[in-house]
Parts: structure tokens; sequence; C-alpha cells
């Protein structure tokens, strides 16, 4: 693990608390990151549950999506600007500034409109603040602890979610108590950034989107991202507007939004075992032909007793989840470490590009067949991929076993570190081929 500089520490500090530092403020960044994930899930509940209770239609709630990931493909791009210019702390602590004004707007007034303008603010910081969150841990930890740290990271961030969620069984929806409640926790985040002794990490280098080089270096990496970013905006975004249409009350929507980040843990961990211990493209096929069953399963769970609907949901949200992470993971196996940084920030807009296109497809659809059009977007797109990822297998071989990386479980509704996130030289993952 990487140690705070000698220099960073006050005169007569001992060397036990130099050594110490560096867990207590990686510490200080995941703790940061999961109170914000506990706000954000009671939003993502809250909004549906309320806007469906006032009696607008769903379509509202579908354009409330669209303009978060619209917000957000905005702060996948700035971010890294933000960052060069004052730093990874203050740019970390703006944005929780901003999602806690994103909430208070929430708070003021039921206006749709407004709510809009609200949420892409939201997403715009929510996706910097994740970016930030995220390369700033990259940078600090060695090779030996990374992918463990990067694994709470993500864990806590997904438990945070689904309990955020679960918050909503025990307020009145119709109060405002959901947005104080977020507002509360995205104060809170702020405390343990803006005391910790991390350092500060060097400015990132320039970002780049180069299409043809990432397909170059790997189609199903980058395919993975342009099916996955939407994939997950369907499931796990209308899965709530849905839930309130055909008529579940708020403890049941909360109880579905707590179980479907519980299904990402429980399903990515043999998924990624499995991908770590043979050609990560056959669990991709797997992963995206389980997507496709739930999809269908989903079509008549409304029907179903209520706890069949939470198990089908539980599955096709892991099963989502794992298109990412894996995608991802095949995607760096076979970069080098001179394409790393222009992957990685291909692979964020082709992730932020899905997911600002496809809820828009949906949101329109929902007008006119109802919110059920989201499960069939879903299984084609999952699909499409499917059939890609076989062909795939037919043209290329698999990367051997020790060019291979490990596998980290990771969130579909969490961007890539993109212009962030780089390697030092001696951590960068092997030359491997290319498929």
């Amino acid at each position: 693990m990487s140690t705070l500089p000698k220099t960073s520490e006050p005169d007569g500090a001992d060397a036990t608390a130099v050594i110490s530092a560096p867990f207590i403020a990686i510490t200080s960044v995941i703790l940061s990151s999961a109170l914000v994930a506990v706000g954000n899930g009671l939003m993502f509940a809250f909004i549906p549950v309320r806007l469906g209770a006032e009696g607008f239609p769903p379509t509202w709630a579908g354009l409330i999506l669209t303009g978060l990931s619209a917000g957000g493909m905005a702060g996948c791009f700035l971010t890294g600007r933000m960052v060069t210019r004052v730093g990874h702390a203050r740019v970390f602590m703006t944005f929780s500034a901003l999602i806690i004004l994103s909430n208070v707007v929430v708070s003021l007034k039921l206006d749709p409109w407004l709510w809009i303008a609200a949420r892409a603010l939201y997403g715009f910081a929510i996706c910097g603040l994740f970016i930030v969150a995220q390369s700033w841990l990259n940078d600090v930890v060695g090779n030996s602890i990374r992918g463990r740290v990067t694994a709470t990271f993500y864990m806590s961030y997904i438990v945070g979610l689904g309990l955020g969620s679960y918050l909503l069984a025990f307020i009145d929806p119709m109060q405002n108590t959901a947005p104080l409640l977020a507002i509360t926790f995205a104060a809170l985040s702020i405390v343990p950034v803006g005391l910790t002794r991390l350092r500060t990490p060097p400015a990132p280098p320039i970002a780049s989107i180069a299409l043809r080089r990432a397909w170059a270096i790997s189609p199903v990496g980058l395919a993975g991202m342009l099916a996955v970013g939407g994939l997950s905006m369907m499931v796990a975004g209308f899965a709530p507007i849905h839930a309130t249409a055909i008529g579940f009350d708020k403890d049941a929507i909360a109880l579905l939004l707590l179980a479907m980040p519980l299904g990402t843990l429980i399903v990515q961990l043999p998924f990624g075992w499995l991908s770590d211990r043979t050609d990560r493209r056959y669990v991709l096929v797997a992963a995206s032909l389980i997507v496709s069953l739930a999809g269908l399963l989903a079509i008549g769970a409304d029907s179903w007793a209520f706890g069949w609907m939470v198990l089908v949901y539980m599955v096709w949200s892991g099963a989502t989840e794992s298109i990412y992470s894996i995608s991802s993971a095949h995607a760096n196996d076979r970069a080098e470490k001179g394409d790393l940084v222009v992957l990685s920030s291909t692979m964020l807009f082709a992730w932020s590009l899905s997911g600002f296109l496809i809820p828009g497809l949906a949101t329109i659809l929902t007008a006119f067949v109802g919110t059920g059009a989201f499960i069939g977007i879903a299984i084609l797109i999952a699909l499409g991929f499917c059939g890609f990822v076989a062909w795939r297998l037919t043209q290329t071989d698999a990367v051997p076993a020790e060019a291979s990386g490990d596998f980290a479980p990771l969130s579909a509704q969490a961007p890539p570190a993109a212009d962030l996130a780089f390697a030092p030289a001696e951590e960068a993952l092997s030359p491997a081929s290319r498929a």
C-alpha cells in the first residue's frame, strides 16, 4: 500500500501515524461514497412513487431518468478538466454540494419540468463524483491490494443504494422527508473527504475518444459498454417506474429495490470466479442469455406472488451488472500499457452514450405501449449482445490465463473512470493478444 510522504505529516509525527494514514484516508473515500449512495438510492425509489401517487403518467418518470442520463454524460466529460484545475478533494466536495442542491430543488415544489432539471444536475454530479473517487483510489493504492479496494468500494456503493431505497418503506412519500434525508446523507459524505489526509494524485492526462482503436483492442469490450450502459438503465431505472405503474405500494417497491443490488452481489461473484478460469466471452454469453430469460420471465412476473417477482428481478439485475464487469475485465486483458487511457475514455463514451439514448427510446415507447416497454428493449439488447459475442468466439482465440487480470465486481450504474483512469507503468497490465 502507498504511504503518505513524510513531508505531508506534521512535525513530530511518529512512524505509526505515517503508516496508518493511507488506510484511514482510503476508508474515508469509500465511506463518503457509501453515504452518498444511501441518499441516492432513496431518491431513486422516491421519485417514481411520488409522481405515481400524485397522478402523473409514468412517461414523466422516464423523462426524469433520461434527464439524469444526459447530466451524467456531461459529468463524464467535464470531470477531468475540473480535477486538473482544483484537485480531487475539492471536486469531490463540489459534486457533493451539487447533489445537495439537486435534492433541495426536488423538495421545493412538485414540478416534473423542475425535477428533470434537478435530476440532470444530480446525474452530472454523481457521475463526476464516482469518477473522482475511483480514480483517486486507483492512484494511491498498490497493485497488490487494488482489486480488494476496488471490490470494497463498489460493494459499499451497491449496498448503500439498496439500503437507501429500502428507507422509503419507513417514510411518507407524500412529504419531503425523502429529499431531506438525501440532503443529510450527501452533507455527511463531505465530512470524511474534507478531513482526509490522502495525498492529491497528479493531474490526469487528456482523454481522447478513439472508437476504431478501442474496437481493434477489444470489440467485445466496447460492444459490452454499448450494450450495458442502456441495459442497466432499463433494468435498474425503469423497475421502480413499472412497479409503481402496475400498482405496487411503496413498501413493496422499497423491498424490490433493496433486493436488486443484493442480486448484483450474489450473481457477480460466481460469474467473476468463472471468468477468471475460462474465456470470459463464454461467461458473457451465459450472462446475456440469463438477462434475456429473466426479461421474458419479468413480462409475466406482474401476476405472480411478489416473492417470485423479487427473485426474477434480483437475477435480472445481477446478470446485467455482470455483463459490465466482465466486459471491462475482458477489454483490460487485451490492452497494452499505452492503450489504457484511450481505451477507458472510449469505453466511457460508449457507456454514457448508450445510457442516454436507450432510456430516451424507452420513454418514448412507454407513452404508446406502457411501462412494460423497457422489458422488451432489455431483452433485445441482451440477445443482440449475446449473438455478437458468440460470433466473436468463432473469430479469435482466448487470451492466455497468465495474461489475464483478476475479475473485480463492478456496477453498471456507475461510470468507468475514463480520463482519470490511469495506472503507473509498473502496475499496468501485461500486453496481450487482441480479440
